[in-house]
């Protein structure tokens, strides 16, 4: 039997997971996508997917991770919030990923709330700090999955054009 079906098949699942999971808060995401297209590589023997590609690919999901993170602390800070709420948007991000998709919604726009909160700020500024936060994060989503995206697509760009020369 020849196994590279099944590892095809396996890298197959790993993508389309990973792009369930920039949206869906159980998966992580863009590492999926990466690990699927690497395994893809791996079973081509890296012929027409070498180091230059995997090395893109690699920078893409790093650039996703960090946009992860600090999309939402940037949302808030763009809505006029202080330094305070920047950290306490990422502080709810992380903490969020621990509660599902309620702790992904709900984390960065509390956390931002809360620390606005506690730094003598008013409910008013603090809703907007959470609000940048929330908006931050649903941005950053957005980033990811076009991320995630195209990540795909340089992947099938580069296999096709190594079997169409």
């Amino acid at each position: 039997m020849d196994l590279s079906i099944l590892w095809w098949i396996l890298a197959l699942i790993l993508v389309i997971g990973g792009l369930a999971g920039t949206i869906l808060p159980a998966l992580p995401g863009v590492p999926m996508v990466f690990a699927g297209l690497l395994l893809a590589a791996w079973v081509t023997g890296f012929e027409p997917v070498g180091a230059t590609t995997l090395a893109v690919l690699g920078a893409l999901a790093a650039i996703a991770w960090l946009i992860d993170f600090l999309a939402a602390a940037m949302g808030a800070q763009r809505l006029g919030a202080s330094s305070r709420a920047f950290w306490g948007a990422m502080i709810g991000a992380i903490v969020g990923m621990f509660f599902g998709l309620p702790g992904i919604i709900l984390g960065p726009f509390l956390g931002a709330v809360v620390a606005e909160l506690s730094g003598g700020r008013s409910v008013s500024d603090a809703g907007k700090a959470g609000l940048g936060a929330w908006i931050g994060t649903v941005v950053g989503a957005a980033a990811k999955l076009a991320i995630a995206f195209t990540m795909v697509g340089i992947f099938l760009l580069v296999q096709f054009f190594h079997y169409t020369t």
